[in-house]
């Protein structure tokens, strides 16, 4: 069967590949058909430069890694899943012996295996197999794309709990990509009263505040952040400020709007180190988290879906068939400024 395959830096192809004919299903695994599948900035990223940091592509490999799908079967000790139950996947899948999953902390596994991560190859082929532990049931309420939005909103949660937020605070999002966006809704679900939302381009932007009355966007280059947040905050600044913009500029001013006491989160990756102004965060008392993509929040983010808590209907900018999947990354790559998530829909 046909895979979308990423055969080098700036070559894609749509070809059969062998590795569902070796993928074998074990008794805890369930086979899954692929519906819908988001197209990442990190596959982008791979497609554009052949690499993320130490992770290189030096094979072909399938792409993707945000998806939803149904069960087609199960293996012969799965007991919460079954035939024809539509699901949402967890792509990263621990070593369970190893000491940071016993931990509870699997997500910083070092032998966690990762989909479209090299070597490991993506989902953007019919079928899968994968852990029923990893496996989620879908509610009848939450559609096949939102489910593949299940994972991106998964470090918008995973970043707002690292937080700590609570009821009223206000916070900064620095980047309105896909991933500042669904922490921006994450915000508002955990408690803030406020989210400024900044950003180069003025579409993006628009896109933020048309989610919520309480997301303020703030467009870099015509408006001072950090002055903007004084002003009304009467000095005192933001509780919390998420960096989710992968912009070393950006990230070298996370402190400037900062409230003495408050918290950074840093989720944007940076390919380099940045600077780091450690007397700008003394004299805050600042508290610094950094976040490497999630653990124990799928199950949350189905739940938020569900309930409405989370509408990421309004980012799922652009669809496409599988047959255009070259030309849907070739788009992606080009960074349309009014498109937020693109999606690829497979043949059912």
């Amino acid at each position: 069967m046909d895979a979308l395959v990423l055969e080098e830096k700036l070559n894609l192809s749509l070809r059969d590949f062998p590795i569902e004919r070796e993928e074998k299903l074990g008794p805890r695994d369930v086979r899954i058909k692929l519906h819908t599948v988001g197209i990442c900035g990190s596959d982008v990223h791979y497609y554009t430069h052949g690499k993320i940091g130490p992770f290189v592509v030096r094979e072909p490999m399938i792409l993707g890694h945000e998806a939803s799908g149904t069960v087609l079967e199960i293996g012969s000790e799965v007991t919460t899943l079954r035939e024809g139950d539509r699901v949402c996947m967890e792509p990263g899948i621990p070593d369970p012996n190893s000491r940071a999953t016993r931990l509870g902390k699997y997500n910083v596994d070092p032998a966690v295996r990762f989909w479209a991560t090299p070597p490991v190859h993506g989902i953007l082929r019919p079928a899968c197999v994968h852990p029923e532990a990893f496996t989620f049931k879908l509610p009848d309420n939450v559609s096949f794309a939102e489910a593949a939005m299940v994972e991106p909103l998964a470090v918008g949660v995973h970043a707002a709990t690292k937080a700590r937020i609570k009821p009223g605070d206000i916070a900064v999002v620095l980047g309105a990509g896909p991933i500042g966006l669904v922490t921006a809704l994450s915000a508002l679900a955990g408690g803030c009263a406020r989210v400024y939302v900044s950003d180069l381009a003025e579409k993006k932007l628009e896109i933020a505040e048309s989610l919520s009355r309480a997301i303020i966007g703030v467009q870099v280059g015509k408006d001072d952040l950090a002055e903007r947040v004084k002003r009304d905050t009467d000095g005192w600044g933001v509780d919390v400020l998420f960096e989710a913009s992968g912009s070393p500029k950006a990230a070298s001013t996370v402190f400037e709007p900062l409230a003495p006491g408050g918290c950074v989160v840093m989720i944007g990756g940076q390919s380099d180190p940045i600077s780091y102004d450690t007397g700008a965060a003394m004299i805050r008392e600042a508290r610094v988290e950094n976040i490497f993509r999630y653990a124990h929040v799928f199950p949350r983010c189905v739940a938020m879906l569900s309930s409405g808590a989370i509408d990421v209907k309004p980012l799922i900018t652009r669809k496409f068939e599988f047959k255009d999947s070259v030309r849907a990354f070739e788009i992606a790559a080009s960074a349309p400024p009014a498109d937020v998530k693109m999606q690829i829909e497979l043949p059912q």
